[in-house]
């Protein structure tokens, strides 16, 4: 499966990896799953997440780099610890540029993005799959909130930086964790499994200064359990 990505300034990309491939044999067959479905369990995750914690995993990191083609040019310099270490690595002051015009609307974090309208009915669809609002939330109180809006999916890629921001000022609620596995969310496996009701998420209200109050939700994806968010002060 062959998909495509635009860059910053607009430059379409063809995006055809390794991992891409991988995935796609693996949930593309009744093998594959079969062999997925143990990896899918949190609980291996967080032991998988002990030896990416490791420093011997720190070795990956020097090839990943190659491979994937990341400009580190982005990122303050340091020596990296652990795999898990480069993968919450920080980025240099002034590589993103944030536009601090109030009605702009900013990127949470770098990654592919789709927007889907939400109906009167909070269907979506993502990926060829149907959602309701509040299968995603487990909440239909606060699903028909949101009807008339606007879903914004924004995908991370094992080389995207992997940390994110608040879209705007505001005051955040209480955070809601709800439990669950943790496939891959690459594309092929929402066309087998409905994976944004399936893994585990958390998601908070933000009361933000321009926008209303905007529902937040991380979703965890294979081997990437664990959300750590810092509240706003």
């Amino acid at each position: 499966m062959t998909t495509y990505t635009a860059d910053r300034k607009g430059h379409v990309i063809e995006n055809d990896s390794f991992q891409d491939r991988f995935l796609e044999k693996m949930y593309g067959s009744a093998i594959g799953r079969a062999l997925l479905k143990p990896l899918v369990n949190p609980v291996l995750s967080e032991i998988g997440g002990r030896i990416l914690d490791s420093r011997v995993s720190a070795l990956a990191v020097p090839a990943f780099i190659r491979h994937a083609g990341i400009d580190m040019r982005d990122y303050e310099p340091k020596k990296y610890w652990s795999y898990n270490d480069f993968f919450t690595r920080q980025i240099r002051e002034g590589a993103r540029e944030i536009d601090m015009v109030p009605e702009a609307f900013v990127s949470p974090c770098d990654s592919r993005v789709s927007v889907y309208p939400i109906s009167e009915n909070c269907h979506v669809k993502i990926k060829h799959t149907s959602y309701t609002v509040a299968e995603l939330l487990k909440n239909p109180v606060l699903a028909k909130r949101y009807e008339g809006g606007l879903l914004w999916v924004f995908r991370l890629c094992v080389d995207d930086y992997h940390r994110y921001i608040y879209i705007d000022d505001g005051f955040e609620s209480r955070r809601v964790h709800i439990p669950g596995e943790l496939h891959t969310v690459n594309p092929v496996a929402n066309d087998v499994y409905p994976i944004y009701k399936e893994n585990t998420r958390e998601y908070a209200l933000l009361k933000t200064v321009n926008f209303g109050t905007v529902l937040m939700m991380e979703v965890g994806a294979l081997m990437v359990g664990r959300i750590e968010n810092v509240p706003l002060r």
